[in-house]
């Protein structure tokens, strides 16, 4: 048995999942009202990013299932003790995430969400969890947020916010990526500068595409 496997953690990922899965963001009149072009120039836009994602607070916008174990085993594989989050959302993937740091013995998370109301329900479901002792939640824009106080060395970062961002928060932290540190980043088809940086050896990075959603890169210089 393992953490994420055993109460209360699992029976917790089951009733957030089960709650996203229900509560799909094609429900909000003013995304559903988008044609799929529409949609992909909010996602890939610098600039309207806030406002989609407002519109779009009351929806928990999860990595899925299968992702989130690949957090879990990255990280417990890895043995990772500083982890970086981009993106918190409703706190699924930092369950998961924070899962792994307790069985690897402890460590820091930091996560970042722009949303109030959300990162409150995140910090609801990581103390129902237990878990809450290990992260570090930073409330407002990750360009500020993690402009700052991140530790000396990153085992792992994911990036699941704003997607147009991700280059500028891979630059952010990436001088604090350790050799070997992993970095997941979801739905990566809307940043095609984030793709390009990790995509060549010569930015010091080992890249492939996990999934169609999931880039997994590892940082090797």
């Amino acid at each position: 048995m393992t953490i994420l496997t055993s109460a209360p953690v699992a029976p917790l990922l089951d009733q957030l999942f089960a709650e996203a899965e229900a509560a799909s963001p094609l429900a909000s009149p003013a995304f559903a009202s988008l044609s799929r072009e529409e949609r992909r120039g909010l996602m890939s836009s610098k600039t309207a990013y806030r406002d989609l994602y407002d519109q779009l607070k009351e929806f928990a916008l999860p990595v899925s299932r299968e992702t989130g174990k690949l957090l879990y085993l990255l990280a417990r594989a890895g043995n990772a003790r500083s982890i970086v989050e981009f993106g918190t959302s409703f706190g699924l993937s930092t369950l998961h995430l924070a899962a792994a740091l307790r069985e690897n013995g402890g460590g820091r998370l930091i996560t970042c969400e722009f949303e109030p109301s959300k990162l409150a329900r995140a910090r609801e479901n990581l103390a129902a969890g237990g878990l809450s002792d290990l992260v570090e939640f930073r409330e407002g824009d990750a360009l500020t947020t993690l402009a700052s106080d991140l530790p000396e060395t990153v085992d792992l970062l994911l990036l699941d916010g704003a997607k147009s961002l991700y280059l500028d928060v891979l630059t952010l932290v990436e001088s604090r990526l350790r050799p070997g540190a992993v970095i997941i980043a979801d739905n990566t088809d809307y940043c095609p500068d984030y793709l390009e940086r990790v995509g060549s050896a010569a930015n010091g990075y080992w890249s492939m595409s996990f999934t169609d959603d999931v880039e997994l890169s590892i940082r090797v210089a």
